[in-house]
């Protein structure tokens, strides 16, 4: 199931994303390892609700993005499928301006499951929201011969 020969690099992480939903909100992944994804995300006012405070469903977007995407630098994409199934977040504090970091770490790494915990500060450290998300690894069905 795990990548053997080459482990995706920073910027390939982000170049695979480019005109995905981790673009439209701004997400950039800055630092990986074996056992964790680290991404950032600048606030912009797209990304509040109507408060003028960073909208919930941004912040679980970004803890999904990074728990997913680190999900997939463990495995050979080649050969698996890695589905976001669980995500639980609870937001601690409103985030307003700057840029919001994710760091997301490995808690379980089992043979067809992932599962991080992710957590979200702004530019001065406050922690604004903790995740836990839980990915699926599906081996990827063959083409249909057409």
């Amino acid at each position: 199931m795990e990548k053997e020969n080459h482990r995706m690099t920073i910027d390939e992480l982000n170049r695979a994303c480019r005109n995905t939903f981790m673009e439209l909100l701004g997400i950039e992944f800055t630092a990986a390892t074996e056992s964790t994804l680290e991404a950032r995300m600048k606030i912009t006012p797209r990304l509040y609700q109507p408060m003028e405070v960073v909208h919930g469903g941004a912040l679980i977007s970004l803890a999904e993005s990074v728990g997913s995407a680190a999900s997939y630098l463990l495995v050979d994409p080649d050969h698996f499928n890695v589905l976001g199934s669980v995500v639980n977040s609870q937001h601690l504090a409103p985030a307003r301006k700057g840029t919001l970091f994710a760091k997301a770490t490995l808690v379980v790494k089992a043979d067809f499951k992932h599962i991080w915990d992710v957590t979200i500060k702004d530019d001065e450290d406050k922690l604004i929201s903790i995740s836990r998300v839980t990915n699926s690894i599906k081996p990827r069905k063959p083409e249909a011969a057409g």
